[in-house]
């Protein structure tokens, strides 16, 4: 299974069963997807047009924006409603590719509840914001990863060289965790290669 992380909550999961798309983001991020081919496209907040930008996603993928448990050609993904505000929710997808868990945690502005957690269940990899402004701080998102602890922790929605909202840089999370740890282009995974311990991996946003 091959994970690219296409730029701010934007990442491509690839296994033998297809290909779904996270979060498609508009060239008004600063990120330029292009025309992603997919299965299935997931939107953590269908209403916020910087995370929901399904024009960036080749036509005939299905769409999944609301909590549920859907089966796409073979690959399961299930919604979970997250609260973020009194009146406002993310949705935080659990996609199986390959026998592989991947949590994309949305927009979340608060670590996830114990019923949440009970329904993320057992976490392989999770891509976790951790820019904060519009979602998780560095120091939240590391709580977080550390109570989901997941083989592999992928941060996303950050400041780089092009996004445009003035997210944090990713160094104020990775010196939350302690980290050093220097991007690479893309992480490709088995199920028996994910780490029984906690390792966490940086992706350079393709551009």
């Amino acid at each position: 299974m091959e994970i690219i992380w296409l730029g701010r909550n934007c990442f491509r999961l690839k296994g033998r069963d297809g290909a779904v798309i996270t979060d498609p983001c508009p060239p008004s991020s600063g990120y330029r997807i292009g025309k992603q081919p997919a299965d299935i496209v997931t939107l953590s907040l269908r209403d916020d047009p910087g995370y929901s930008h399904v024009e960036g996603v080749a036509p005939g993928a299905r769409v999944l924006d609301a909590p549920g448990e859907y089966e796409v050609g073979g690959i399961l993904v299930t919604g979970i409603a997250v609260s973020r505000t009194s009146d406002s929710r993310t949705i935080a997808f659990v996609v199986e590719i390959d026998g592989i868990r991947i949590c994309h945690l949305g927009l979340a502005t608060n670590p996830p509840t114990a019923p949440v957690l009970e329904e993320l269940g057992k976490v392989d990899i999770l891509l976790i914001p951790v820019g904060g402004l519009n979602a998780l701080s560095g120091a939240a998102a590391q709580d977080v990863m550390t109570t989901i602890d997941p083989g592999i922790a992928i941060p996303m929605n950050y400041k780089t060289s092009v996004e445009k909202l003035e997210l944090d840089g990713v160094d104020r999370f990775l010196r939350e965790t302690g980290s050093k740890t220097e991007p690479v282009p893309r992480l490709s995974v088995t199920r028996s290669q994910v780490p029984s311990d906690l390792t966490l991996v940086v992706l350079e946003p393709r551009q």
